[in-house]
């Protein structure tokens, strides 16, 4: 598998956006300069924060994730420390619509390390996965190409023993079998109806 060595330039945050004031004090009294017309521009739902010494770049989103599709966050902040749940971090993974490789390997290492399950106790749970999914077309869509494509990969990586590769393969399944089997929305429906012919996810270069 390709090398996994990380540097660490980009760290994303998540908070509530009640919390906007505290987050920002805390983050300018470590010597953090907010780009405040990201805060203003963005309606308060995202905040970029960079350190001139470090050059440590924070993006700091408030209330919910947004990149290719929305991952709403209310009452998940609680639900696991000290990161996000793992079916949220899992989400923002596989809701990139443009994938590129670190992020399929984060993917891959976020399923085998982590059993499937309902909770959120070091357990992916796949029923807040699969409940989004019901109600969002475009987040279903790209999750399910997403995960046929990190299907793919791992069983390509040799570096992974056989044990590691079937894991990988029955995770993606059953997470697949889960997302499927929750009844859809009225609105999913109609949005099915028009399928690819329509965008379905917003551009990351768009996100405010």
């Amino acid at each position: 598998m390709p090398a996994f060595e990380r540097t660490y330039a980009d760290i994303d945050f998540a908070s509530y956006r009640r919390d906007s004031r505290a987050v920002s004090s805390a983050l300018v009294a470590l010597g953090y300069v907010e780009a405040r017309d990201v805060y203003i521009n963005s309606e308060g739902r995202r905040a970029i924060f960079h350190h001139p010494l470090s050059r440590i770049h924070l993006d700091v989103f408030y209330d919910r994730l947004e990149f290719c599709h929305v991952i709403p966050l209310a009452g998940r902040l609680e639900a696991d420390v000290p990161t996000l749940p793992l079916a949220e971090l899992l989400l923002s993974k596989l809701q990139i619509v443009k994938l590129n490789e670190k992020d399929v390997i984060d993917t891959i290492l976020l399923l085998l390390d982590h059993p499937l399950g309902d909770g959120d106790a070091d357990t992916i749970d796949v029923g807040r996965i699969a409940a989004l999914c019901a109600d969002d077309w475009g987040l279903w869509r790209t999750l399910t190409m997403n995960l046929k494509k990190t299907a793919a990969l791992a069983a390509s990586y040799a570096q992974l023993s056989d044990d590691r590769r079937a894991r990988a393969a029955d995770q993606v399944a059953r997470l697949k079998q889960a997302i499927d089997a929750v009844p859809k929305s009225f609105g999913w429906r109609m949005r099915d109806r028009v399928g690819d012919r329509r965008q379905w996810w917003t551009d990351v270069d768009e996100v405010r």
